[in-house]
């Protein structure tokens, strides 16, 4: 997780990698447990997250009190381009469904991480607007409710 977190690489969309020296202090001796929290794993090894956080205060809501859930993903460079993010994003997010099947589910990226809008196009989600974050333009979606049985 520290490689992770402090790869300038994976954070290039996002603000910038923490300091290592940093990441070293905050981690706890002991990882907590949250639900929506999932460690993406290949053969054993750990090599991403996908996290369903409740999205802070800023721009692009789909509720007027804001609170939605929210996709994020991280892999370390050398998982892009095999599909793993999909893959465990789809997963994760039938998770949330199932678990919360009324409550909505946003994501954001920046327009320039098409790479990021690849997996959110194949993952359903449907543009809901554009904003500014980190100096540059996002792209903010939510992923459709299913329609109710009657």
């Amino acid at each position: 997780m520290l490689d992770l977190f402090s790869d300038e690489e994976v954070h290039s969309y996002v603000g910038g990698p923490e300091p290592r020296e940093h990441l070293d202090e905050l981690m706890p001796a002991v990882p907590g447990q949250r639900p929506g929290f999932f460690v993406v794993e290949r053969d054993g090894e750990a090599i991403g997250i996908v996290t369903l956080d409740r999205r802070e205060a800023r721009l692009g809501h789909v509720r007027p009190e804001g609170g939605e859930a929210e996709l994020g993903y991280m892999l370390l460079p050398r998982s892009w381009g095999h599909g793993y993010a999909t893959e465990a994003c789809a997963a994760a997010m039938e998770w949330f469904r199932s678990a919360l099947p009324e409550e909505p589910l946003v994501v954001s990226t920046q327009l320039k991480n098409t790479p990021s809008l690849r997996v959110i196009e194949k993952l359903g989600f449907e543009e809901l607007g554009r904003y500014e974050e980190y100096g540059e333009p996002q792209w903010f979606g939510a992923w459709p409710l299913r329609p109710r049985n009657p």
